[in-house]
């Protein structure tokens, strides 16, 4: 008999519970094999709707379709054992009525046996927040920097920049939070702003291009890995596999040429 423990994910009250604690480590993912290794290290992984843009070629996430999300958070949860999976609710599938979301963030959770969903907007998803968590679904929230409202705000601007609009970002975040939302990712806040929310709100702030203050943070997998040329000013960029992958694909296609690959060892005889 076994005398391992089976490894338990974490839980949407675990990482509520973590408001003012330890600081909450995230990271998106989009398949299988990367989220196997983020989730020996992330609290939660987000299958952000961000894929559209960074795997697919789309200018937004604006034409990202529910199919698609349901399609990498399948394979986000089998590639996983530990962290929250989260996924994000495309643009389309949630704005409409409560019931509208409710039916597709059902669907969500059905197909790809995630752990909750996120959608973005403050006060005015509020009511369908609060729909879905009285109905047993878990829900992240997303203000400041939203991008599937890149076309009303005029592209991707950082948030909070004139201090007179402050107060509507500090309502919004109010607003889910009370609405029923678990956690808040701040997106493209400026810092002072982003500390005062997470100071006020009793749910964990999740930070991106926000501040060292939020209870946690996110980033998107392959901007911190160096495959995005050009990675927004918030990205720290942990490793060069752009480079990697370049030179890789050289040295394959040099060997290939000269007759040098395959060589004995990779033959059979």
């Amino acid at each position: 008999m076994s005398t391992q423990k089976p490894i338990r994910r974490v839980t949407v009250p675990q990482i509520a519970a973590r408001k003012g604690g330890d600081p909450i480590v995230s990271l998106t993912s989009y398949h299988a094999h990367t989220a196997a290794i983020v989730d020996k290290y992330a609290d939660f992984i987000l299958v952000g709707d961000s894929l559209g843009m960074v795997m697919h070629g789309m200018e937004s996430t604006v034409g990202v379709p529910l199919d698609l999300m349901i399609m990498h958070g399948k394979a986000v949860v089998r590639g996983t054992q530990r962290a929250l999976i989260v996924v994000d609710m495309p643009f389309g599938t949630y704005e409409e009525s409560p019931a509208v979301a409710f039916r597709n963030a059902a669907r969500i959770m059905k197909e790809t046996g995630c752990g909750a969903v996120k959608l973005e907007g403050g006060k005015r998803m509020a009511e369908t927040i609060r729909f879905l968590t009285e109905r047993d679904i878990p829900v992240m929230a997303h203000t400041g920097l939203t991008p599937e409202s890149s076309h009303v705000m005029g592209g991707f601007k950082t948030q909070g920049r004139d201090e007179d609009s402050w107060p509507m970002h500090e309502e919004d975040a109010k607003a889910v939070s009370e609405a029923g939302a678990f956690a808040i990712v701040l997106e493209g806040m400026v810092e002072p702003l982003a500390a005062k929310i997470t100071k006020q709100i009793a749910i964990p702030t999740i930070g991106i291009g926000a501040s060292a203050d939020c209870d946690g943070q996110i980033l998107v997998l392959e901007d911190m890995l160096g495959l995005n040329p050009k990675p927004p000013k918030f990205v720290k960029v942990y490793g060069d596999l752009g480079n990697q992958i370049e030179n890789a694909v050289k040295s394959y296609a040099d060997e290939v040429k000269d007759r040098s690959f395959p060589s004995a060892a990779q033959t059979y005889t």
